[in-house]
């Protein structure tokens, strides 16, 4: 099924595909990711396949997944020795427990806030135990998640510090904070240690 970023595909490969040539912060939270991440590291919602190429020459056995299959077709062709998958983070087709983390950089910023929940109890499902997220999403200063006018499609603030909906999602699901936070003008990155043995 077509998403509106099909339509874009072309044209944010193009704008975004060098966008760490000029992000320290970024490349540093991916590098200490990097350090963190032990086994297979999912880049959910990965577009062009960018990240997950950054991730790979880091050093994880990265491999990319999005819903857009102009996006994948993208990733594919300019990244043909790594593995890009079309498909959604809500249903991911990997068993309990088998990755060591996960980066879902302003991927779950489209996903409307009573369905988050879910989102991560699904993200905690194939985190192995003390497996970690990074998570980058867009940060506001109000006590509840705000719509905006993205350029592709509707997308949400989050409140700032945190995303309320990790601590919202059924109980066992996912760990109890703390949790550490980068937060700057307009963004936030969170990087999130699961483990079964801390659950809410």
């Amino acid at each position: 099924m077509p998403t509106p970023y099909d339509a874009v595909a072309s044209l944010y490969a193009e704008l975004f595909s060098d966008m760490l040539d000029t992000r320290p912060l970024e490349r540093a939270m991916l590098a200490a990711f990097a350090e963190l991440a032990d086994g297979p590291v999912a880049d959910l919602g990965c577009g062009p396949g960018h990240l997950t190429a950054h991730l790979h020459s880091l050093g994880l056995d990265a491999f990319g997944l999005d819903l857009s299959p102009a996006m994948i077709a993208l990733a594919r062709e300019a990244h043909p020795e790594l593995r890009f998958d079309q498909g959604s983070m809500t249903a991911l087709d990997l068993a309990d427990g088998v990755l060591g983390g996960i980066l879902a950089f302003y991927s779950v910023i489209h996903m409307p806030p009573d369905e988050l929940p879910a989102v991560f109890a699904e993200f905690f499902r194939v985190l192995a135990p003390g497996g970690h997220l990074l998570l980058g999403f867009y940060a506001g200063d109000d006590p509840e998640p705000q719509e905006f006018d993205h350029k592709v499609t509707l997308a949400y603030h989050e409140p700032s510090p945190g995303l309320p909906a990790l601590s919202r999602a059924p109980r066992g699901t996912v760990p109890a904070p703390p949790y550490v936070q980068y937060s700057g003008r307009g963004d936030g990155t969170t990087m999130h240690p699961s483990d079964r043995r801390n659950t809410r």
